[in-house]
């Protein structure tokens, strides 16, 4: 007759002292399971046959139930054990899970990366790192806000984002870091019935009487500042009769024929139908703009590090062109 593995348990009665059990023993249980002889579970556990029995025996005062019985033909499942070999399969299977799952984001290639943006960032920056950085690290999961860059650059500096693609310059704060991506200068947004729309060249003086459509003070800070400097080392002070924060905002006023704007320029690389874009033959060197990532060295993650690193890779063909000017709080120049 079968007999149980003897083992000094007592169903019932709490121990004295609590029991550790480890995915060792819940190893070996499952390697006995499988073969059911305890000499071939030690050779695939690379153990001697006696202390596997002793752990087997372990485990049982652990359960406080027999898992196995011994007889002349084997080792043989009892129903607990029967019962309790699906639920060891699936601790030792999480418990690898866990374990991938830590070394994946310590390495950076699971866990979460956030992402704010710019809506301008949508041409030709996101489309250049995304794809790529997917690819190479399919295990991160990418969200993905778009806002403004002084938006960004607070949720950076509150650790609500690990990356930003931002406008610049851009007030800068806490100890949030910038890595110029692209630079450019402004181009000339007019209606398409304006007279300068039929100009062939044009320089920034042209444009001191004109109506001027500028970015907020309180949303966009960096580029007002950008604009107006630019007119201002022309020797004028631009008009202002109509302001908003996004680029495409601006677009859409200029084609209302509400006055003329400097917007980014790759923005010409989407024409509207009734705006024109025009280049500034006089534009100062010194007031480009650009987009550039942002990140906080306090609070960056393996994945947020991987992206930068893969981001500067990319655009590294294409330094910036002319300093970004850095802003202190409030948007003057530092």
């Amino acid at each position: 007759m079968s007999q149980p593995i003897r083992a000094p348990y007592h169903p019932g009665q709490p121990s004295s002292r609590p029991a550790l059990m480890d995915f060792r023993h819940l190893q070996q249980f499952l390697v006995l399971a499988e073969t059911l002889n305890f000499h071939r579970a030690a050779e695939k556990l690379h153990m001697s046959q006696p202390p596997l029995s002793v752990s087997i025996r372990k485990l049982e005062e652990m359960v406080g139930v027999p898992l196995f019985v011994r007889g002349r033909q084997g080792v043989q499942l009892t129903e607990a054990g029967l019962a309790a070999l699906d639920e060891a399969r699936r601790a030792l299977f999480h418990a690898e899970q866990f374990r991938l799952a830590a070394r994946a984001g310590a390495a950076g290639e699971g866990g979460t990366v956030r992402i704010g943006f710019v809506g301008s960032a949508t041409h030709g920056i996101l489309p250049r790192i995304l794809p790529l950085f997917r690819q190479r690290y399919p295990g991160v999961t990418v969200v993905l806000r778009e806002a403004t860059s002084i938006r960004i650059m607070q949720d950076l500096a509150e650790d609500t984002l690990e990356v930003g693609i931002v406008r610049v310059p851009v007030a800068m704060g806490s100890n949030v870091r910038l890595v110029p991506l692209t630079t450019e200068n402004f181009a000339l947004a007019v209606p398409k019935g304006h007279p300068l729309a039929r100009r062939g060249r044009i320089r920034l003086t042209d444009l001191a009487d004109e109506a001027f459509i500028m970015y907020t003070a309180t949303e966009a800070a960096g580029l007002r500042m950008a604009a107006i400097n630019a007119c201002q080392l022309r020797g004028f002070t631009p008009r202002i009769t109509q302001e908003a924060v996004q680029v495409q905002t601006l677009l859409s006023l200029v084609e209302s024929g509400l006055g003329v704007a400097l917007v980014p320029a790759g923005s010409r690389r989407h024409p509207g139908p009734n705006v024109v874009y025009k280049t500034l033959a006089d534009f100062p060197a010194d007031a480009s703009i650009g987009i550039s990532l942002a990140w906080n060295p306090d609070t960056e993650r393996s994945a947020a590090r991987n992206l930068r690193e893969m981001a500067s890779q990319a655009f590294r063909d294409k330094p910036a062109k002319y300093p970004v000017p850095r802003l202190r709080q409030g948007g003057r120049q530092a």
